[in-house]
Parts: structure tokens; sequence; C-alpha cells
């Protein structure tokens, strides 16, 4: 009994710097990442670039993620949903952590330099940048546009990936850029309607707070039609056939209808619905991609 007591307090600090990581987002962004290692060559990749990639992605995300805790220490001291996050609560301290964050993110670096490519350390590293400092340091205290510009970096994973298994650019992997960028909008400005009076607390310009909710759900909506057009390009540039399109105009279907009754009929817990299924939304569009590319059914051509 006395040996378990003991070994708590280590296993919570591990906990704790682990929540460090954003693991679900990090996840979510290395599935991204991952299929567009898959969606680049028509067979399978290498094993070991596929292992090398998602490795060294994977650090240099949760780096960035790490960086956030650091960053906005202040501000999640004083809203609910981070107050009891470890840096604001003074579990692990800013020097501890940023030193966590800058050891995640050299390892990351000089594995995907060396084991992977260096166009994809680069591109990753400066992923990292744009996160955790043109978005965290500057955007997100400036502008209510900040999701709109910051979420490039987010959506660069897909390009990350596709780059790690054939060491170059590509304009398909530039349309997996394209629909992150068009679904970041919608996914955390439902969040945002959702934790409006926390934002407004910490003087934080988000939508919602700087241009009121009513407002920011007609964007919502508006960015939902945007997303449904773009998810339908890789479709008609012949990236993906028949499974990827039927799946992809039901998703997005949802999507709008999460939003439509975002905006005309919510109830308490609609803004936080809306939010949950969008992460649900990019999870299965990019499984479906994948699927599709393995699966493909030929396009019906009407001559």
């Amino acid at each position: 009994m006395t040996a378990i007591v003991k070994a708590r307090p280590g296993i919570n600090r591990v906990r704790d710097y682990l929540e460090l990581t954003k693991p679900k987002v990090v996840a979510l962004l290395v599935l991204t990442a991952w299929v567009g290692m898959m969606l680049a060559v028509p067979g399978i990749p290498e094993l070991t670039t596929l292992v090398m990639a998602t490795l060294g992605i994977g650090l240099l995300s949760a780096a960035a993620a790490a960086m956030n805790h650091v960053v906005d220490k202040r501000i999640d001291a004083q809203m609910a949903r981070t107050y009891s996050r470890p840096v604001a609560k003074g579990r692990i301290s800013t020097v501890q952590a940023a030193s966590f964050a800058f050891t995640l993110a050299l390892s990351g670096f000089i594995l995907l330099y060396f084991a992977v490519n260096a166009l994809t350390a680069w591109l990753t590293l400066a992923s990292l940048f744009g996160y955790a400092v043109v978005y965290t340091m500057f955007l997100k205290r400036a502008t209510p546009q900040n999701i709109v510009i910051g979420g490039l970096a987010g959506a660069m994973p897909p390009l990350l990936g596709w780059t790690a298994v054939t060491g170059e650019l590509h304009g398909h992997a530039l349309l997996l850029v394209m629909i992150i960028f068009a679904w970041t909008p919608p996914h955390f400005w439902a969040l945002a309607i959702h934790r409006r009076d926390d934002y407004a607390k910490v003087n934080m310009p988000m939508l919602p707070v700087t241009h009121g909710i009513e407002f920011t759900k007609s964007v919502i909506c508006l960015y939902t039609v945007l997303l449904f057009l773009v998810c339908l390009m890789p479709y008609l540039v012949g990236m993906s056939g028949a499974i990827y399109l039927l799946g992809s105009a039901l998703l997005n279907l949802r999507f709008m209808h999460y939003a439509w009754k975002l905006k005309f009929n919510p109830d308490a817990g609609t803004a936080m619905a809306t939010f949950k299924f969008s992460i649900v939304h990019l999870m299965v569009l990019f499984l479906l991609l994948l699927v599709d590319h393995y699966f493909k059914v030929s396009p019906i051509y009407v001559s």
C-alpha cells in the first residue's frame, strides 16, 4: 500500500507532462499527416519513412502544444475551460514547460531532417512557429480573424505527410491543406460561442466577443457551405473517386445541418455538439480519403 502511495506523485507528473502535449489534438493532426503519407503514392509507403515521419511530426506538434501552455499561462488561469492546466496551476513551471517543448521540438526536427528529409523537417518547424508564435503570441490577441489566418499552421500536417514520402510539394497535398483550412473556422467558432464569456473575461478578441454570437453563427453557416465546395475538389481533379464523394457529401450536409440548427433553432448544448461533430467530421473525412485511395470506384462519365 505504501509503495502505491509513493508512486502516485510520479504518475501524476507524467500525466501533467502528457497534458502539455494536448494528445487528442496531436492525434488528429498526426492522423491527417498519416493519411497524407498514404495518399502520396499508389501503394504502401516504405515502413521506416512512415514510422519516422509520424514520430517526428508528432513530436513537433506536441512541442507546439506545450509552447501554447507557456504563452497562455495567464489567460488559461482565468478561463473555466483551462484553469486546471499544469502550467496555469503551477504544477509545472514555465521554465520546465518551455524546456520540455524545446526538447520535443529539437528531437522531432532532428528525426525528420536525418531520417526523413530536410523539406519536411523545415516545413514542420515552420508550422510550429506559425502556431506557437504567430498565432498564439500575436494573432490570437490582435484580431477576431485570428483562427482564419493562424489556421494555416494547423492545416499543414497532410502536406507534411506527403512531402515526407515524396520529398516534394504537390497540388493534391495542397487540396488537403485547403480542406482543413476551410474546416478550422466553423470548428473553432462553435467552441468560441460556447465559451464566449470566458474569452470576453480575458479580453481575447474572438469573433463571438467582437462581433456577437448571432453574427458568428451566420459566418459558421457560410463556412460550412465553403467547406462543402472545397471538399468536392479532390473528386473534381481526379484525386479521389465515388466513395469519397458520397461520404464527403453526407458528412458536409450533416455539418451544415448542425450549423443551421445553431443559427436558427439552438438549445444550450448545440454549440458544443457542433464543435464535437466537427472533430468527427474531419477524422472520418480523411479516413474516407484513405479508403477511397485503395478501393477507388471509377467515376461515371456521361457522354
